[in-house]
């Protein structure tokens, strides 16, 4: 693949509802266009357009190899350009499908063909339908891997930020030329909502873009839809469960931060009659519809969905059906074939029953629960389309977490899968499973990088962080337009493990685990409950000889989470080599947990937790990969995002010691054998904000 090819791959993200008539990127990198690959509406000028901007100065042309058979896109032409995209939608789904089928079948390596075909497509299809397809199909060829993806807080600004600050933006943009010192735009803490709602005292955490960008990652590398063809991209390992498992940490962390600012536990949507009390106004607007996203009042109900423009035609009475097949399913620990036969139910099939993902063993008895509890909620201000309006943030892969209902919802889907975790069809653990004979865990404690502070004692802050918009400014002057935002962070800090191995030289899986030491009434938790409060925190491999061993970890290493510029796809931190082996990896560790979020945000006077640290028998974990022929660069997020074209890598279930429940031990203390620990730590928060040492400019 050659340079050239590569950066118009990337270049086709920027500025996407501007025609590629005109130049893109920094560079000024112009498209030479042919008529075939003109967008509609360009036929008459468009090639004399085209010309005009490649004889100025400084402008690199990438020349376009000619289509011999265009494609058609016969359902995804449909999708007006000014309309926004869901793929809860099964109309929009199956455009998706098309257009990823359409970029998928050009042959490996043929790259001239794969740019001439996205730039054809591109012209021809809503920015946010084209944006999605080529995100998802680029991460799933082999020939693309090298393509990066930015962020897409800088492609499609409008679905993070209020339409204030992106007209603010614009403005600055207008008014000082490139080259010069644009001023930062600050975005408010508080623009959602005021403290007279209770719930605004989480959207610090509902609102923060690099949990929204996470959870529109994680759907970019797990989409649930595809054709047969292609059915490789969602049929991954242990999809199903990882699913479960990604979702559950995000509640568990939710009620951690509920606990830290005096609210209870999330309460689940399981009465699909029932008045939703949250309200929530979104206070953004659409730059592709030219219209505010909707908001939410409060007490309103689901209603049945019928909204032929969208392919949706649902009822209320049919989720209920599908809910009670599934509980059926978990009661009797059998899963009803389309052929009325059964089959065991496992984690893994049940994930992919309740999302619903095209792997669901019979979508007809088990629907398509999870996906539609979404789109009830994303139109119960226009359940039949009277109104002629669009979704809510509850029908979009970036901006649902902002919601506080998605917690309600998933707070009754995470519950599906403990009713499974609990049931009798689940075996239990044995203590032999969970003890490692010869390691003794004597000592654990948690030391802050920062000189002076406590031992045992971890803390959290403000900081404000810069975002560059300049890619998602559409027909606008080129330069950087930063945005700063407001964002919980901690002061980084280290494990410290002392561990006694009476045996020989051997392997452990170091698993390290977070949860508050008291329940919302300041009673010590029974562990049946403090388990789902439990927060992956890291796991990784050690190397212990005989005798006493020191294990040292730093927080920046965690398995669950990736650095503040990879949530951030800073193209510019990465080489423009398309083999380097950091960028095949840029766009896959793009996935995991912001590491800023890593620590629950604690309390001004010190929240109580217990630091939970378990060595476990590396060879009951380890998995044989198959693909093993280099080292990856990118370890990060793999609890939450496994690792590309490799097996999930612990054989153990997600969330092992705590996935299900102890039939002997009614509190932590009980539960633990030599080779675990429990340490008590404190978690304090300051109410101070502190500028982020990345940003480019300080101010």
């Amino acid at each position: 693949m050659t340079t050239s090819v590569v950066r118009g791959l990337e270049l086709l993200f920027d500025r996407p509802n501007e025609p590629l008539i005109t130049p893109k990127g920094e560079e000024q990198v112009l498209f030479k266009l042919n008529k075939e690959l003109l967008p509609p509406g360009y036929e008459d000028n468009g090639i004399v357009l085209n010309n005009r901007f490649g004889e100025e100065p400084g402008v690199q042309t990438i020349e376009l190899k000619p289509l011999a058979n265009p494609p058609r896109f016969r359902r995804a032409s449909q999708l007006p350009r000014d309309e926004d995209f869901s793929l809860f939608l099964p109309r929009h789904q199956e455009m998706a499908d098309e257009v990823i089928d359409v970029i998928l079948a050009v042959p490996r390596n043929h790259m001239e063909e794969l740019l001439s075909t996205c730039v054809y497509a591109r012209g021809r299809l809503n920015p946010q339908l084209f944006h999605y397809c080529a995100a998802v199909a680029f991460l799933h060829r082999h020939d693309t891997k090298a393509v990066k993806i930015p962020n897409f807080a800088e492609t499609f600004p409008s679905k993070f930020l209020t339409s204030t600050v992106v007209g603010e933006a614009r403005t600055t943009t207008s008014v000082i030329p490139k080259g010069l010192n644009r001023p930062i735009i600050t975005i408010p803490r508080d623009f959602t909502a005021s403290n007279l709602e209770d719930e605004h005292r989480l959207a610090y955490f509902r609102e923060d873009l690099g949990i929204n960008l996470h959870h529109w990652h994680w759907h970019l590398i797990y989409p649930f839809r595809a054709t047969h063809g292609n059915r490789t991209i969602v049929d991954k390992d242990r999809r199903g469960e990882l699913f479960f498992y990604m979702h559950q940490q995000i509640i568990a962390r939710y009620n951690n931060e509920r606990l830290n600012n005096s609210l209870k536990r999330v309460k689940k949507f399981s009465d699909f009659r029932e008045e939703i009390p949250e309200a929530y106004y979104p206070k953004l607007d659409s730059l592709t519809s030219s219209r505010g996203w909707p908001p939410r009042q409060a007490n309103m109900k689901w209603q049945d969905l019928n909204r032929p423009v969208n392919g949706v035609n649902v009822r209320v009475s049919d989720m209920e059906r599908w809910r009670n097949n599934v509980q059926e399913a978990i009661a009797t620990g059998l899963v009803v074939l389309p052929d009325n036969s059964t089959q065991p139910l496992t984690i893994d099939m049940l994930g992919n029953m309740i999302e619903s993902s095209i792997l669901s063993p019979n979508p007809e008895r088990y629907g398509s629960l999870h996906n539609n509890g979404h789109s009830f909620t994303a139109y119960i201000h226009d359940p039949t389309h009277r109104y002629l309006e669009s979704h809510s943030v509850m029908a979009d892969e970036a901006t649902t977490m902002r919601d506080p209902y998605f917690y309600r919802w998933h707070a009754f889907i995470d519950d599906l899968f403990q009713k499974h975790k609990e049931s009798p069809h689940v075996r239990k653990y044995q203590r032999s499973e969970l003890d490692y004979p010869g390691i003794e865990v004597r000592s654990v404690s948690v030391e802050s990088n920062t000189p002076g502070a406590r031992s045992n004692e971890l803390n959290t802050f403000w900081m404000t962080s810069d975002v560059d918009l300049s890619r998602g400014l559409d027909f606008s002057d080129r330069g950087n337009v930063y945005v700063r935002f407001t964002h919980l962070n901690h002061r980084s800090f280290r494990y410290v493990i002392n561990v006694n191995n009476s045996g020989r030289a051997r392997r452990t899986t170091v698993r390290i685990f977070l949860a508050p030491k008291f329940d919302e009434g300041g009673r010590a938790w029974l562990l049946s409950d403090q388990r789902k409060m439990f927060i992956e925190m890291d796991k990784f491999v050690h190397d212990l000889r005989p005798g006493n061993n020191q294990i040292i970890r730093q927080s920046t290493e965690s398995s669950v989470t990736i650095p503040f510029e990879q949530t951030f796809r800073d193209l510019s931190r990465t080489g423009t080599d398309p083999g380097d082996p950091n960028n095949l990896e840029f766009n896959y560790c793009g996935c995991g947990w912001p590491q800023h979020m890593l620590l629950p945000k604690g309390t001004a006077a010190g929240a109580k937790y217990v630091l939970f640290v378990m060595l476990s028998n590396y060879e009951g974990d380890r998995v044989a990969q198959a693909n093993v022929h280099r080292e990856l660069t990118c370890k990060e997020a793999s609890s939450f995002c496994g690792l590309r074209d490799r097996l999930y890598p612990d054989k153990r279930a997600m969330g092992f010691p705590f996935d299900r429940p102890s039939t002997t031990a009614d509190h932590i203390d009980d539960f633990l054998t030599r080779n675990m620990f429990v340490q008590d730590v404190t978690i304090r928060f300051s109410d101070v904000t502190e500028q982020n040492p990345r940003n480019p400019r300080q101010q």
